[in-house]
C-alpha cells in the first residue's frame, strides 16, 4: 500500500534557501538610479539658483523591499510522504468458521447480517453477487469470494477518505470525539506517533478535563509518540480554554498539527453540544479546524450506530476512526456508517500497539473480510 503525500512546514536549511535568492536580486535596482542622475545635470543649473523644487531622484530607489514578503508563504511548505501502514493482518475474516457454499448463496445473507452490514445492505450485496456469478459463470468458493470482495470494495470506496493534511493551512487542527472507552486516547497516541515518524511537529491538547485519569492517559501516549502535551493549568479547567491554549502554543512554536482530546460524555446532548460548539469557536479565532474525527469501537456493532448518529448531529463529524477491528468479525459496521450517515471511515485500529493503526483502504478491508 502506497504512502500518503501531504504538506507540512519547511524547517532548518530548507527554509533558508529562498531568502538567498531574494538578496541576489537587489544589485539590479541600484543600476537603474545612475541614468536618472545624468538627466538632472543638464540645463537646470542655468535657470535660477532654487535648490528645492525639482530634485526628485530620491523616491526612485524605494522599490527594493517589494520582492520579499509574497513568495515565502508558498515556499515554506514542502510535500512529505508519511509512513505506510497496513491493516490487512488485523481484519477478521467472515468465513473463518463457516464454509462459503457456492451452491447456496442465501447463506451469505445471514453471514453479512451477523457481521453488522444491516439487512437492506446484506440483501443488496447478495443480489449483486448472484448476478455477477451468473454473468461470469463463477462456481468455485474462491471465485465467489473474489466477486464478494469486489462488490464490498466498490460500495465502500470514497474520494474523501484521506485526512485533510493537504490544504497548507497550518497548523492543522484535529478534534477527536467519542464516548469514553472506545479507544479515543489510544487513537490520539497512534495518530501522533505516525505523524511524528513523518517528522511532523505535533501538539496534543488534553481538553478532556472532566475525567481525572484522562490527562495522565493522554500524557503517557504523548510521551511515547514524541508529541508536546498542553495540560490544563488547574483541575477541571474549562475544556475550551485548554483547546485555545493548545492551538496558541502550537502557533507560537511553529507546529504542524494540533490534536485536541475532548470529553466523551453523551448522557446530556445539550451540554455536550454546547461544550463542543464553544471549543470550535475559540479554536477558530486562531486556526481552521481541519478534521473532527469520531472514534467508534467496532465490537459494539450496530450499537455504535446510535453513538455515531448522536455525534454526527452535534459535532459536524468529518471522518470516523474504527478501533478494535481485530477483536470482532463485525466489520460490516463500516458499511453501515458510510451508507446511513454519509461519513467516511478514515482510520482503523487493529491492535493495542502504537503502530497498530492504518488508513482505511476499501480493497484491503474487503479482501480481509472474505479471506
Amino acid at each position: 500500500m502506497a504512502g500518503f503525500l501531504f504538506w507540512k512546514k519547511k524547517r532548518g536549511a530548507e527554509a533558508e534557501a529562498p531568502v538567498e535568492q531574494t538578496l541576489e536580486a537587489a544589485p539590479e535596482l541600484e543600476i537603474v538610479s545612475e541614468p536618472v542622475l545624468v538627466v538632472v545635470a543638464e540645463p537646470v543649473i542655468e535657470v535660477v539658483p532654487e535648490p528645492t523644487p525639482e530634485p526628485t531622484p530620491e523616491p526612485t530607489p524605494e522599490p527594493t523591499p517589494e520582492p520579499t514578503p509574497e513568495p515565502e508563504v508558498v515556499e515554506q511548505l514542502v510535500a512529505v510522504e508519511l509512513p505506510k501502514r497496513s491493516a490487512k493482518k488485523g481484519i477478521r475474516s467472515l468465513f473463518s468458521r463457516i464454509r462459503f457454499n457456492p451452491e447456496n448463496l442465501d447463506e451469505l445473507e445471514d453471514i453479512l447480517i451477523q457481521a453488522d452490514f444491516g439487512i437492506d445492505a446484506s440483501l443488496a450485496i447478495v443480489d449483486e453477487v448472484k448476478d455477477r456469478a451468473k454473468k461470469t459463470g463463477a462456481s468455485t468458493e474462491q471465485e465467489l469470494k473474489d466477486i464478494l470482495a469486489a462488490v464490498i470494495a466498490e460500495n465502500l470506496d470514497r474520494d474523501d477518505k484521506a485526512l485533510n493534511l493537504s490544504d497548507g493551512k497550518l497548523p492543522y487542527v484535529f478534534l477527536v470525539v467519542g464516548v469514553n472507552g472506545v479507544g479515543k486516547t489510544t487513537t490520539i497516541g497512534k495518530l501522533a506517533n505516525w505523524l511524528s515518524e513523518g517528522e511532523w511537529k505535533v501538539f496534543i491538547g488534553a481538553a478532556d478535563t472532566f475525567r481525572a485519569a484522562a490527562v495522565e492517559q493522554v500524557a503517557t501516549w504523548a510521551e511515547r509518540a514524541g508529541a508536546t502535551l498542553i495540560r490544563p493549568k488547574t483541575e477541571g479547567q474549562d475544556p475550551a480554554s485548554v483547546a485555545f491554549e493548545s492551538v496558541e502554543a502550537a502557533i507560537k512554536d511553529d507546529a504542524d498539527i494540533v490534536i485536541i482530546d475532548t470529553a466523551g460524555r453523551l448522557q446530556n446532548k445539550t451540554d455536550l453540544m454546547g461544550e463542543l460548539d464553544k471549543i470550535r469557536r475559540v479554536i477558530e479565532k486562531q486556526a481552521k479546524i481541519s478534521e473532527v474525527l469520531l472514534v467508534l469501537d467496532a465490537t459494539t456493532g450496530q450499537n455504535g450506530m446510535s453513538q455515531a448518529k448522536a455525534f454526527a448531529e452535534i459535532a459536524n463529524v468529518t471522518g470516523v476512526v474504527l478501533t478494535k477491528l481485530d477483536g470482532t468479525a463485525k466489520g460490516g459496521i463500516v458499511y453501515s456508517i458510510q451508507r446511513e450517515l454519509g461519513i467516511p471511515v478514515k482510520l482503523v485500529g487493529v491492535g493495542e500497539g502504537i503502530n497498530d493503526f492504518a488508513f482505511f483502504d476499501a480493497t484491503e478491508f474487503a479482501r480481509g473480510l472474505v479471506s
